[in-house]
């Protein structure tokens, strides 16, 4: 069976002008450059959590997930 090794790298999201409903909007552009470079070293984007909410519901933080084989003892 293998065995997986997993990181995670936080992303916010920026402020970017305002929402139509009022409010600042929030726009997320970073993940993208964090996932290729994760990707070119090996790792693959296994998903996103949710880690820091407004009680609005906005989310203001992520965990991007990243797995790889782990490395086997005999290497």
């Amino acid at each position: 069976m293998t065995e997986y090794q997993y990181e995670f790298e936080r992303v916010e999201p920026e402020e970017q002008g305002y929402s139509l409903l009022g409010g600042i909007g929030l726009t997320l552009e970073a993940h993208r450059e964090i996932i290729a470079r994760r990707a070119a070293d090996g790792w693959r984007f296994a998903g996103c959590i949710p880690v820091q909410q407004r009680m609005e519901g906005f989310v203001e933080a992520f965990d991007l997930v990243f797995e790889r084989p782990a490395p086997s003892e005999s290497e």
